[in-house]
């Protein structure tokens, strides 16, 4: 009966948003001609400017032109499974074809409209776009969605006519059927890819399907509220770092497209936390420029397009200090949505953009973190990630009370981050399976053993344990963020709460406060590296790097031995982790006791602070409780 009262509830709830929505058919009668998807006819002069006006844009123009430039003699993608996806084959044509599309509005010589017109006549003759997969669907509907909608006026009757029914009949339609449209209920990437994959069909071909173009954007319009709602309240994205890369990029240019097709009445108010999300994403980058790559996600970090649009939209430059970094420092990405910064963009002077002001943010919600510094303009600054939340968020990992510690531009204490799942589905891998025993956790990369955290008897932590950001501080002689980590931990311990503090803006102290119950358990420390270490005493070890030289120290259990292992995998299908250790140390603790864990991480040159080092964690500096 309960769960009935709550499928009725939902089903009432969506009945409401759909009878509050604007009438999609009088927006699609009154829309603009083509082109409408992002960029409006005649909008290109506004971008020319801003590319005459800033080298950096420049910078990014050319390389865009210089890609067009490599697409002219390669052949067009073909239809290439690897394993079960042809999401790669996707994400190339979508490169291209934009990229290309770009060229073409931007300098109207033929040469890339003709190569741009061959690729969307190569992918619209395949036979499908993999529907089983349907982020692969998503990304080729994008695809060819542009290129038609951009390069409209240019593309002779037969090649429009041949694109729109590819359009149709392998991207909408199929979206229809139910064995293809179970992301539209969920709240994860797969959804905001999806759904922008199908509105930009939609949009390109609505005035010769208006019914087919008014269910998939009613839809959609509904649905990707639920993944929008994951970023309350603060904007702590759910899945990390890369995937806010992907989900975030493609909500964004869903907003973008239809706000420009319809303006502001098209019914999806957006909630405070999905603007405060790009202020988590500046704060994910440390200062040698990688990312805290909790979960599934990559180390490295990069220029992400869609912070250009929150950039604008918030107005505040400042959101785009990492960016410009990335840009200034590097070359620009080869992104498939790259062409999108120069429409977010435009406008914006790049040598406004300043710092920001805070060092530290704290984010709640179903995986919280706290991301700390001591300064956005020091390149030796201290850097300091620390992820709380539940094992069991979609794409999650055993981390939770885990963390990156960076200073002197080394990442001393990292995260192994993701594997490659077509690596682990090939072997047979239960990959998908988030349950307690589920061959996921025996992934080496995934469980909490090789995570910068603790565990306890040498088990896992456990998938439905939860904790959240208790209390933190931005004062400068301590800042620090705490969490009781109890749950993950609670079929062996009655507590368990971890506390991380930049001491002094000098050093790193994490402190684990543990109580027992009825019977003694054993607790391993561990914190993994990919930097030259070496033991130099019972609690002291050596990390070095660069010239750099970083110590690890264990205060407390004084009776502690600090041990270096190596980080070699035990199954075949695991990822190996060449010149990766791990440090820690492993303690008894006896039934019905209480014991503290003190660990410093002292750069070259910091010194102890002992007035601070024992203080008991309900003694910390508070700045708020959230």
């Amino acid at each position: 009966m309960i769960k009935f009262l709550e499928t009725l509830a939902i089903l009432l709830a969506a009945e409401t948003i759909v009878s509050a929505q604007p009438d999609i058919g009088r927006l699609i009668t009154n829309a603009p001609d083509h082109p409408r998807i992002l960029l409006l006819k005649g909008e290109e002069a506004g971008i020319r400017e801003t590319i005459a006006s800033d080298s950096i844009w420049k910078k990014i123009d050319q390389f865009i032109m210089s890609e067009c430039g490599k697409i002219i003699s390669d052949p067009p993608v073909e239809r290439i499974l690897i394993g079960r996806r042809l999401l790669d084959k996707s994400r190339e044509a979508l490169r291209r074809i934009f990229y290309l599309s770009y060229a073409w509005r931007m300098t109207s010589n033929t040469i890339w409209l003709e190569r741009a017109e061959k690729e969307m006549i190569a992918v619209s003759g395949f036979s499908d776009w993999n529907p089983s997969h349907f982020l692969d669907v998503a990304e080729m509907t994008m695809a060819l969605s542009i290129g038609y909608d951009w390069l409209y006026d240019a593309l002779s009757p037969e090649t429009r006519i041949k694109i729109r029914q590819a359009i149709i009949e392998k991207g909408l339609k199929p979206s229809l059927l139910n064995e293809n449209s179970g992301w539209a209920e969920g709240s994860n990437n797969w959804n905001q890819v999806c759904n922008a994959g199908m509105t930009y069909g939609a949009l390109a071909i609505m005035e010769d399907e208006k019914e087919l173009a008014m269910d998939i954007i009613n839809r959609a319009i509904v649905s990707i509220k639920l993944p929008m709602e994951d970023y309350e309240p603060d904007g702590a994205y759910p899945e990390g770092y890369s995937y806010w890369g992907y989900g975030t990029s493609f909500n964004i240019m869903f907003l973008s497209a239809m706000e420009r097709v319809f303006g502001k009445e098209y019914g999806l108010a957006i909630n405070p936390g999905f603007y405060k999300t790009a202020s988590y994403l500046e704060n994910m980058t440390g200062p040698t420029g990688n990312s805290f790559n909790y979960s599934d996600a990559g180390s490295g970090g990069g220029m992400n397009p869609a912070m250009f649009w929150f950039g604008g939209r918030i107005n505040d430059p400042s959101l785009l200090w990492s960016e410009r970094y990335f840009i200034e420092k590097r070359k620009p990405p080869n992104d498939r949505l790259l062409p999108a910064v120069m429409i977010w963009g435009s406008g914006i002077s790049m040598d406004k953009i300043m710092p920001p002001q805070k060092t530290v943010w704290i984010g709640q919600g179903k995986n919280p973190v706290a991301l700390m510094r001591t300064s956005w303009t020091d390149p030796d600054a201290i850097f300091v990630g620390f992820k709380c939340g539940s094992p069991s968020v979609n794409h999650g990992h055993m981390d939770v009370g885990s963390f990156v510690m960076e200073s002197s531009g080394v990442r001393w204490a990292m995260d192994f981050g993701m594997q490659d799942y077509n690596s682990l589905e090939t072997a047979g891998v239960d990959l998908w399976n988030m349950k307690q025993n589920s061959q996921r956790w025996e992934v080496y990369r995934y469980n909490n053993f090789v995570h910068n955290t603790i565990t306890v008897n040498n088990q896992l932590q456990i998938v439905t344990g939860y904790s959240s950001i208790a209390a933190f501080s931005e004062k400068p002689e301590m800042i620090n963020a705490v969490s009781d980590i109890s749950s993950l931990y609670s079929d062996n311990l009655k507590k368990a709460i971890r506390g991380i503090a930049i001491v002094d803006k000098e050093y790193v102290m994490v402190r684990d406060e543990i109580e027992t119950g009825d019977k003694p358990v054993k607790v391993k420390w561990n914190v993994a590296s990919a930097v030259d270490v070496a033991v130099t005493g019972f609690k002291d070890a050596r990390m070095t790097a660069k010239g750099k030289k970083l110590t690890v120290r264990v205060v407390s259990p004084s009776t502690t031995v600090l041990r270096l292992g190596n980080a070699d995998p035990p199954h075949s299908y695991d990822a190996k982790n060449s010149g990766a250790w791990l440090l820690g140390f492993e303690i008894t603790v006896p039934a019905n006791t209480k014991a503290d864990l003190v660990v410093l991480l002292l750069p070259e040159g910091a010194e102890e602070n002992k007035n601070i080092t024992g203080l008991k964690l309900a003694e910390w500096p508070v700045n708020s409780i959230k």
